[in-house]
């Protein structure tokens, strides 16, 4: 996920630390503050500190002309405010000598941006564009497609704070393209150990989780946010399948179900395909009755070992839940195709061949 920092602008400390509580509530990952104030900015809240001072997480050096290139040898970031194709180049070179690079516009922003990131796609820099409003985060992190690796928001208002954070959310959403699957068999086959995925967010009907015994099938399984006469809802969890499992995380990776662990981050994904990160908060392994659920989608045949309970569910291609208590072939269900192998989680052009 792309960065955020704050630069909090108001004369007194009171009105910036409310930017930066809002900053810190929205997961800003850094602050930007006069020299001095590191320890201030700590005492609210777990957020990197940037600064000129040398009790910061990040030291910030100022360069002004290319007489100051010799002052970040000391520093982690450069900081340079682009008035000139001068100022540019001189960014573009203190870029080659810091391993962050934060660059203010004047008038014109959109431009030098574009040449920075073009200049320095090669190079191992972070790239931080500042911007006043949430408006302008959003051209910053969506420049030249790739955008800048960082952003910089410069405001006095917690409302353009907020608005920044669900323009990042909004810039990192992705994508799991769904396709219709036809249930060819459900077999129980005895005992075995199942995973539930306790999250620290909350599922509405519709989502869940990518769940398969291949990495190149996937069933949509259902959370456990539906209201039942006999079982309380945990719209928290997904009672995803057997330990051997592939769950997809974010960014297209997927992870074996046992070897998710608190704080991991996951894929929570909708019947619409829309996906948005959930948090791992708690991982529980218990021995459970297990089901095989076979499904074929356009010649590719998909499966999964799940728990056999009537709380376990697929999704239909209406966005509905389907017990798998009540599943029966012929019956359609939502899944995720790909080809190529993994290694490693990562998707890879190989032959490689699961049953």
């Amino acid at each position: 996920m792309k960065r955020l920092w704050l630069k909090p602008i108001g004369e007194s400390w009171e009105e910036r630390k409310a930017l930066i509580t809002t900053a810190l509530e929205s997961g800003f990952d850094a602050v930007m503050v006069n020299e001095g104030e590191e320890d201030l900015i700590r005492e609210l809240g777990d957020i990197g500190v940037a600064s000129p001072g040398g009790d910061a997480d990040i030291r910030v050096a100022r360069l002004d002309s290319e007489d100051d290139l010799d002052g970040p040898g000391s520093h982690d970031a450069a900081l340079v405010e682009i008035e000139s194709k001068e100022r540019e180049n001189l960014a573009a070179e203190a870029a080659r000598r810091v391993g962050t690079l934060v660059v203010i516009g004047s008038d014109w922003k959109v431009i030098p941006l574009e040449n920075l990131i073009s200049e320095l796609q090669t190079e191992a820099v972070e790239l931080v564009a500042g911007a006043d409003s949430a408006e302008e985060v959003k051209v910053a992190l969506e420049t030249l497609e790739a955008g800048a690796d960082e952003a910089l928001l410069m405001t006095d208002s917690p409302d353009e704070v907020k608005s920044a954070a669900r323009v990042r959310e909004e810039a990192e959403a992705e994508s799991a393209g769904l396709a219709v699957a036809e249930i060819t068999g459900v077999e129980p086959v005895g005992m075995g150990d199942r995973v539930c995925i306790d999250t620290t967010n909350l599922m509405e009907e519709g989502e869940g989780m990518l769940v398969g015994n291949s990495s190149s099938g996937m069933f949509l399984v259902h959370s456990e946010s539906i209201e039942t006469p006999y079982v309380d809802p945990r719209p928290f969890r997904v009672n995803a399948g057997g330990v051997h499992a592939y769950v997809r995380l974010p960014g297209g990776r997927t992870e074996y179900l046992s070897e998710l662990e608190s704080g991991d981050p996951v894929a929570v994904v909708d019947s619409g395909g829309d996906v948005r990160v959930g948090v791992v908060g708690r991982v529980k392994i218990e021995k459970r009755p297990m089901l095989l659920v076979e499904a074929e989608s356009d010649g590719e045949e998909i499966s999964l070992i799940l728990q056999n309970a009537e709380t376990i569910r697929l999704v239909t291609p209406d966005g509905k839940p389907l017990s798998v208590a009540e599943m029966e072939p012929g019956d359609e269900v939502l899944v995720h195709v790909e080809s190529g192998g993994r290694h490693f989680g990562k998707q890879i052009e190989e032959s490689i061949i699961e049953k």
